[in-house]
Formats: structure tokens, C-alpha cells, sequence
């Protein structure tokens, strides 16, 4: 019996497709503005603010009693570094966020998926060129 011929193995691209890359970060900022009130830049290092801060509050009840409470404090632009340091609180906040921005956060997210995909399909040809004429001849290893 012939010995089977071994297939050649499939390389990953050697460069970085800068589109690609825009496209992610759309992505990205989509879900981290939707859930966590920033971007992602804001979310690696962003402060980390999150916490409670007692709170005073003057009644106007029939004595006319002061009275304390805690409320939370930070709360607008979650960061890493809040989810690491109060978690239980960071991801209450996260999750009634997604509840509120799921709707928009899908419909972002599908225009921008399909405006890259027409994008990319209306522009192939000055993509391609500026790809060789361009990107190839520096050899940086991105392209468009």
C-alpha cells in the first residue's frame, strides 16, 4: 500500500491586519461602555474608586432625627482594578448595567460587524492596493 502524502500545514498570517485590529477595539469599547461605563483603555487604568462613604441625612420626621447611611461611591466607570479590589460590588454594578444597555449593546455591536463587512467589501480594491503598493514594500508586517 502507497505511503499517504502528509498535508502542508497551514500558517497563521505573518501580519497584523490593522482593520482587524480597529474592528476588535470597536467591538471592545462597545461592551466595555455598555457594562462598565468606560472604554477599554479606561478599564485597564482607570482608578480604582469604588467603595461605600457614609452618607448624613437630616429627617424630617417628628423629632426631626439625623440619621447615617452608606452608599456607594465610584460607581459610574468601572476599572480592573475596582473588580479586584471589591468584586461583590463591581460586578452588582456590571450586571444591573447589562441589564439596562443589552438591547443597544447588541444593536452597536451588529452595525459595526456589518459596516466593516461593507466596508471591506465596497473597498477591496484600493484595500489591495495600498496592501501592495504601500504596506509591502516597507515589510513592517501590518497591512490594511
Amino acid at each position: 500500500m502507497a505511503r499517504r502524502k502528509k498535508s502542508t500545514r497551514r500558517r497563521s498570517p505573518k501580519t497584523t491586519s490593522l482593520l482587524n485590529v480597529a474592528e476588535a477595539y470597536a467591538q471592545a469599547n462597545v461592551l466595555t461602555s455598555g457594562a462598565l461605563g468606560t472604554t477599554p483603555v479606561g478599564f485597564v487604568m482607570g482608578a480604582t474608586d469604588l467603595g461605600m462613604q457614609r452618607q448624613a441625612s437630616i429627617g424630617g420626621g417628628y423629632l426631626g432625627s439625623a440619621s447615617t447611611s452608606m452608599q456607594a461611591v465610584g460607581g459610574g466607570a468601572i476599572s480592573l482594578g475596582d473588580i479586584v479590589s471589591q468584586p461583590d460590588q463591581a460586578f452588582g454594578i456590571i450586571q444591573s448595567n447589562v441589564m439596562g444597555n443589552w438591547q443597544g449593546m447588541i444593536v452597536q455591536s451588529a452595525g459595526i460587524n456589518i459596516g466593516f463587512r461593507l466596508g471591506k467589501r465596497l473597498l477591496r480594491r484600493p484595500i489591495s492596493s495600498v496592501n501592495r503598493n504601500i504596506f509591502k514594500q516597507l515589510g513592517i508586517g501590518v497591512r490594511l
